[in-house]
């Protein structure tokens, strides 16, 4: 999925998408941790007390 920076203020920031939000139960104003890995060029956000899919189907 690609998504652009946009500006916000003085900041920069990006969209989550609204398929996310509904599929993980995302809030306004929750908290996430943010990990940098600038070897890597990677930067990884993890969402903290959103809903976890299950793995297994229930039948």
């Amino acid at each position: 999925m690609r998504q652009k920076v946009i500006k916000t203020g003085n900041s920069l920031g990006v969209t989550i998408p609204s398929q996310f939000v509904k599929v993980f139960g995302i809030q306004p104003g929750q908290t996430i941790i943010t990990q940098i890995n600038l070897q890597k060029a990677r930067l990884t956000h993890t969402f903290t007390g959103v809903a976890q899919l299950s793995l297994l189907s229930s039948k």
